[in-house]
This record gives structure tokens, sequence and C-alpha cells, in this order.
């Protein structure tokens, strides 16, 4: 059994090792990108953020568009939890990255501007949050991760909660 163990922690290093040779010969690196950075995207933030999605899908106004509230509470044990209440839209994790079907497809999460997560459902536990005045909004996307607008405004809510 020791032995076993033994060959097995051996081939871990060395698949491991291959790996990384392998990917570095093909020029793949692990240091992620910034979509901030206009060097990587050409362009401010909200240009950089567009090219991970196609068109905004732009609806008319009316009693079947989608609309958004949200609220977040501290929980009494730790973080903070979210609680999101959409109109006219169902999530749609099954469907994500798929095509877009009218009044369905999932949320994205930022805090402070930056872009914490998707969201497939009405809660998520937010488990830190910086200190000080903190800005939680939460944005719903076609199945295809498009923005969806009413008459050119985005379908989002937003709170500020002070952290201490």
């Amino acid at each position: 059994m020791a032995r076993s163990l033994a060959l097995f922690a051996i081939g871990l290093v060395f698949g491991g090792g291959a790996g990384f040779v392998l990917a570095a010969a093909n020029g793949v690196t692990f240091d992620g990108h910034d979509h901030a950075d206009p060097n990587q995207h050409g362009g401010s933030h909200a240009e950089a953020m567009a090219h991970d999605h196609s068109t905004a899908i732009n609806l008319p106004a009316g009693q079947d568009a989608p609309g958004l509230e949200i609220a977040v509470t501290q929980d009494p044990m730790a973080g903070w939890n979210l609680h999101v209440m959409p109109r006219n839209f169902r999530f749609a994790p099954e469907n994500a990255s798929a095509a877009d079907n009218p009044g369905e497809g999932h949320a994205h999460v930022y805090v402070n501007g930056t872009k914490l997560a998707r969201l497939y459902g009405n809660w998520m536990h937010i488990s830190d949050l910086p200190k000080g005045e903190v800005e939680i909004k939460v944005s719903l996307n076609a199945n295809s991760h498009s923005p969806l607008m009413v008459e050119d405004i985005p379908v989002s809510a937003s709170v500020t909660v002070q952290v201490d």
C-alpha cells in the first residue's frame, strides 16, 4: 500500500510538471487579465465588461417589463444576506449561456462596482464586505449574459450599507 501511494505521489508531481511545461510551451499563462485595464481591452471598465456579453436586450416599458428590487440585511452570525426580488423575470440556471428566452436568465452581483458573482436564485449570502460605505448592485441578464434594459435603462437595483 505504501508503495502505491508513493508511486501515486510521484505520478502527480511529474504529471503536474508536464502539464505546466506543456501549457508554457503553448503560451498559456495563469495570471488572468484586468477588465479595467485599457491596455488589455482598449477602453473603460464599462466597455471592458461589454466584451463578455452580446448587445443589451432593450425591452419596452409596460406591465410585462422586468423590474427588480433588492434588500440587504446583516446576517446574525456573520456576513450579509442579499434578497433579490425580480418582477416579470424567472431565474433559469438550466439555460445559462444558452439561447435567450423572454423573461428568464440570471443576475450579476456587484460590490462597489466589482462583479462578485452570478446569481441563479433569490437569495445569496455575502460572507465579507469591505469596511465603510459599500454599494451592492444587482443587474438582470438574459441567458446569453446580455444585460436587460427597459427603454434604454438597465434593469438593476442597488443599496448602500455601512459596514463597521
